[in-house]
């Protein structure tokens, strides 16, 4: 074993020797709790009466994605979306017991497993990790669900380089987005790690959980900017490892804070801290809860507009006249990530993160951003952006807003309960 192995295995064990100071920690967080279990409860049973009806809606091959000028809109299993709507539901199941919902998520992952031999995305994590681990934690399906997650994960793992140290995000030349690229990496690529450090907990492996904190260190060093702001997308040599560029696809332009690109540094840095006991990690992730949260254009609900420095666009950018428009989905990974990284702080600073989720969670779950019942076809939550530079999924309700906030309330459950926030 060489001596990386050593520190991974280390951080893991020193992790566990931690067990009674964060569970002394999880008690210090319930106590300072101030949305009830009547919130709570009401916001997820509503949830689930969505998602039941988006289920009735939908034909049983389709996994949903959005729905969009009165039409659902499903961009099948190899979208990087595909593993939201049944890790959804799966949630909704833990919370409610109901079976309909598990034989509901079944039904999808059927058509979602052969994205385990899919080698052409970066985006494995969200797509089985966030369905299949979920139905490993709740069901005693263990060897085939199991089998899905190793096998998607030696996927994964065929995109990393070391040259690098980087897993690539997107394939050579003119992408999706119509610029051209040599490797690049993607800011939310920080959510695909956690897959691969569960798989290295579950196999044995080192070599998966060493790709994940080579990448984690390399996006902190190359991601970020002086302020723990993150650019969207890093261009890589793939052969010296040297960098090209540092630009954005989905952000109002190369220099912006895309405002969902930060949630995602967030939550994967909170979630590398758990997983290794590194305390850089740690210092990231609340240098990036501080640089977001005192941003100065953050909304007074903390729903945030789709960039955070869309102030800066003059009258000349085919953007402006959509400056303006909120991100659900950001505020619904960010409002779980803080809860999160409440349980790894102390006082004050951990009081504001349980403060700043739960008033995210009371904007989410109230006019504009929560829909009503049946409306928006199912989804649970409105005024989400996908893409405006793409005119993808502009101000519509998105998959995984929807599973961010469902997690957020769990997660918040969990507390009021007194149990750990994370349920491996």
């Amino acid at each position: 074993m060489n001596l990386r192995n050593y520190l991974i295995l280390f951080g893991i064990i020193g992790f566990a020797l931690q067990g009674a100071s964060c569970q002394g920690k999880r008690k210090l967080v319930k106590d300072r709790l101030t949305l009830d279990q009547a919130f709570v409860n009401q916001n997820l049973e509503d949830a689930k009466k969505q998602i039941s009806y988006l289920a009735s809606s939908v034909k049983e091959a389709d996994i949903p994605t959005t729905f969009q000028n009165g039409k659902y809109v499903n961009w099948g299993s190899s979208w990087w979306c595909s593993g939201f709507y049944p890790g959804t539901v799966l949630y909704l199941y833990e919370y409610s017991k109901d079976p309909k919902l598990l034989d509901e998520a079944k039904r999808k992952l059927k058509y979602l497993e052969k994205e385990k031999n899919n080698k052409g995305t970066h985006d494995l994590g969200f797509m089985l990790y966030c369905s299949f681990g979920n139905a490993l934690r709740l069901t005693s399906d263990s060897t085939s669900y199991k089998y899905v997650l190793i096998t998607g994960a030696a996927s994964l793992a065929t995109r990393y380089k070391d040259a690098t140290k980087t897993i690539r995000s997107w394939d050579g030349g003119k992408n999706w987005d119509g610029q051209s690229w040599t490797y690049p990496v993607i800011i939310d690529n920080m959510m695909n790690l956690e897959f691969l450090m569960e798989v290295s907990k579950m196999t044995g492996n080192s070599s998966y959980a060493d790709i994940a904190i080579k990448h984690a260190d390399a996006t902190m060093v190359n991601h970020y900017r002086k302020d723990y702001s993150s650019y969207h997308v890093v261009d890589y040599n793939s052969m010296d490892g040297s960098i090209i560029s540092r630009k954005t696809a989905q952000g109002a332009f190369d220099e912006s804070a895309w405002s969902r690109g930060q949630a995602w540094g967030l939550y994967g840095y909170t979630m590398m801290f758990r997983e290794t006991n590194d305390q850089k990690y740690l210092q990231q992730a609340r240098n990036i809860a501080k640089f977001y949260l005192n941003h100065p254009n953050l909304p007074q609900d903390l729903i945030p507009y789709w960039d955070m420095d869309q102030n800066k666009l003059t009258t000349s950018s085919k953007y402006y006249n959509q400056k303006d428009l909120r991100d659900v989905s950001t505020a619904a990974v960010m409002a779980s990530a803080l809860l999160e990284l409440a349980q790894y702080t102390d006082g004050g600073e951990s009081q504001l993160y349980i403060a700043k989720a739960e008033q995210m969670l009371r904007s989410l779950s109230s006019k504009p951003y929560k829909a009503d019942y049946k409306e928006a076809g199912g989804y649970i939550l409105k005024h989400s952006v996908g893409s405006i530079p793409h005119e993808t999924e502009v101000d519509v309700p998105l998959t995984y807003a929807d599973y961010y906030y469902v997690e957020a309330l769990v997660r918040y459950k969990r507390l009021l309960d007194g149990d750990p926030i994370i349920k491996i």
